[in-house]
């Protein structure tokens, strides 16, 4: 077993005993605060004593900041950051315009080892120009022991109306345990995200082939009236503003008898000294209405370096360390196998150990395999991406719609005039872009 040290040396064919007589590269990394990126920081002083000629300098900003700051740099070749957290959203866009760097980690890195979806997600014209820190989809996590309790089996991938008929038997809010908890908060990531996957379950799409927004379709309309009616009957009071933290502390809690959300939360929802009901937990792929396509997400936060550095080959040998085997071997032995980020590389699902602490990871891995950002709606669309449209103006499209979206289920406005309000913001987003008159 070569120590990490060693297989670095043999990975970028650089002799570790380097003397350090000139002065150090400082390359500044822009991530998320997050507890994987976290982690990451705290385990800096291994790349740093595996390169002593590099220096690293963080900037750990929350999303919203970080996509604000890091959007405004590149686009205008600030240079400002040699390494930026960027997600599958931003990468195609920014590849193609140029403004991202190609990535060339060497053979050692063991390209092949990514997970296709993410390999492909993080690529333009099969160039990759961004790395994989950890990706995720989207699945149905459940209280096994009240579906247990009232009878109810779930199939590996089951439908909507089968999710709503067990949130109607496990409802419970006499004993604070509500059927189901989904996302409500406006937001492109957040209701959004996840009230797309939902809509493609029941064959809707943003975009038709000529780019006219399809807000109003009929598939759009039933997936969002199922989705208020199932909240409004068995969901907690206030779904409107939950998002992702607030449903994982409601969860955590005991309250949600059924979540769909990132696999991600599988991790902390599995951990005793997180969760009360850690042992209780079983996964089942993301449902759907009338099709498969584009059921369940795909996301991953990847690592890129700007066109606007002038530090390219420090840059690399950091993405190259942080995403690599290595730095998932490291992690497991510094803070244990269900710690490691997930859903990037094949050698993790063939580890034995990971497989071991994460109960979850089978059902991550299949959720991963299963989404396609190429082909994710049953008409054909124009856009790549599973719950977002790989195109600038989407950002834009998916916060009117999504503050419209929470609207309907706050019982503030009815679910037609919020899809005719969301067609008209697109529509009018799209003409502005160009793409009709």
């Amino acid at each position: 077993m070569t120590t990490l040290k060693a297989s670095l040396v043999l990975a970028f064919g650089l002799a570790a005993g380097l003397s350090n007589t000139h002065a150090a590269t400082e390359i500044v990394v822009a991530t998320v605060n997050n507890g994987h990126m976290i982690e990451m920081q705290k385990l800096t002083p291994h790349f740093e004593k595996a390169f002593p000629d590099i220096k690293v300098k963080w900037v750990t900003l929350e999303e919203g900041t970080l996509r604000s700051r890091v959007t405004t740099d590149i686009a205008t070749k600030g240079g400002q950051f040699d390494v930026m957290t960027i997600g599958m959203y931003e990468t195609p866009i920014w590849g193609k315009k140029g403004w991202l760097k190609e990535l060339q980690p060497g053979a050692a890195y063991d390209v092949d080892d990514l997970l296709p979806a993410m390999r492909n997600g993080l690529s333009v014209d099969g160039k990759l120009f961004a790395a994989p820190f950890y990706g995720e989809s989207s699945m149905l996590m459940y209280r096994k022991d009240l579906t247990d309790k009232a009878g109810v089996k779930f199939a590996d991938r089951p439908t909507w109306n089968d999710v709503r008929d067990a949130a109607a038997k496990i409802h419970d809010p006499k004993n604070g345990v509500y059927g189901i908890c989904l996302r409500g908060k406006p937001g492109w990531g957040d209701n959004m995200a996840f009230l797309s996957t939902m809509a493609n379950s029941f064959g809707a799409q943003w975009f038709d082939m000529s780019w006219k927004p399809q807000l109003e379709s009929k598939a759009w309309k039933d997936a969002v009236t199922f989705y208020v009616d199932l909240l409004k009957k068995y969901g907690p009071p206030g779904s409107s503003a939950n998002s992702f933290n607030e449903i994982l502390a409601l969860y955590n809690e005991g309250k949600c008898g059924m979540w769909i959300d990132a696999t991600i939360a599988a991790s902390f929802i599995t951990d005793p000294k997180q969760s009360k009901v850690a042992d209780k937990v079983a996964f089942a792929q993301g449902p759907y209405a009338v099709t498969q396509k584009g059921a369940n997400w795909l996301w991953a936060w990847a690592l890129a370096i700007p066109a606007g550095t002038k530090n390219t080959d420090a840059a690399q040998k950091f993405i190259t360390w942080a995403t690599s085997k290595d730095y998932i071997n490291l992690v497991g032995k510094e803070k244990g196998w269900a710690s490691v980020p997930t859903g990037t590389r094949k050698s993790t699902y063939a580890n034995p150990e990971f497989m071991k602490a994460a109960r979850f990871a089978a059902a991550e891995k299949a959720a991963i395999d299963s989404a396609n950002p190429n082909d994710s709606t049953l008409p054909k669309s124009p856009y790549v991406g599973v719950q977002f449209a790989a195109i600038p103006e989407f950002q834009a499209i998916g916060i009117a719609v999504g503050q419209q979206m929470s609207s309907a289920l706050a019982g503030k406005t009815t679910v037609d005039a919020a899809l005719k309000a969301s067609q008209t913001a697109a529509d009018r987003e799209m003409r502005k872009g160009g793409y009709y008159k």
